[in-house]
């Protein structure tokens, strides 16, 4: 990594792609098509979530690491937010706020029993995907000569996914005992496979930040960015609308 992080890079003309490019890209065009497939918490794992007593922290803990390796939408925006991160200090900061917004949201939504629109949070949680690639295209600065505070942004945006996140549990009838220690082990579970993931979304950054196409492809990877966040609230919109 450079010794000093850079939070934009010029784009050029698109060239061939580079051997991490095309893995990044479908990466996205991977995260892109995966909107048809609901990634809330299903099937066997639901029926032992609203069957288990007690406290159960290694389960919690597992399906925690399991559905933010589902969590396509808030995984693309943790792209986003690293693409130009180029020191593992600012990578650390920025997910770090991210962090704290959805375990204050994720543990208070659970735990207070508020419960909001799903199809609306996770619409919003789509807009954080396109604002990230819009802000990674340098469109804010073109547009109002800044960027905005970005570690802000990003916290913000944290406290949604967390409600994205509390809305999947809310759907189902959990039980009273044990639920503060089995909410605090999903949220460390939910942590856990998220730095798994973003480990891997790194390695192949920076690959593909060590070959000479990088900054010509980069605008390329935002575009399907932003259509794959497009794809995510047009998504919503819909469920919202037609939900009875």
């Amino acid at each position: 990594m450079t010794a000093k992080a850079r939070p934009y890079a010029p784009f050029g003309r698109l060239g061939h792609p580079a051997p991490a490019a095309p893995t990044l890209a479908l990466i996205v065009l991977v995260f892109s098509a995966v909107p048809a497939i609901a990634h809330g918490v299903a099937g066997g794992d639901a029926a032992f979530l609203e069957t288990a007593r007690g406290v159960q922290f290694w389960p919690y803990l597992y399906l925690g690491a399991k559905h933010m390796f589902t969590g396509y939408d808030h995984l693309l925006f943790l792209l986003g937010v690293i693409f130009f991160l180029y020191r593992l200090r600012d990578v650390a900061i920025y997910v770090t706020m991210f962090s704290i917004g959805h375990s204050i949201t994720l543990l208070f939504g659970v735990l207070s029993g508020l419960r909001l629109d799903a199809h609306i949070i996770d619409a919003i949680i789509g807009f954080s995907v396109i604002y990230k690639a819009f802000d990674n295209l340098g469109g804010f600065r073109k547009l109002l000569g800044y960027s905005p505070n970005q570690k802000l942004v990003v916290l913000v945006f944290g406290l949604i996914h967390g409600f994205g996140l509390a809305t999947k549990l809310q759907d189902l009838s959990l039980s009273a005992d044990g639920l503060v220690p089995n909410m605090i082990a999903f949220n460390i579970g939910v942590e856990l496979g998220q730095l798994v993931a973003l480990a891997f979304i790194l390695t192949v950054l920076q690959l593909w930040r060590s070959t000479p196409g990088f900054t010509r492809q980069a605008a390329a990877i935002n575009v399907l960015i932003m259509a794959a966040g497009f794809a995510l609230v047009q998504m919503q919109l819909v469920g919202f609308w037609s939900t009875p």
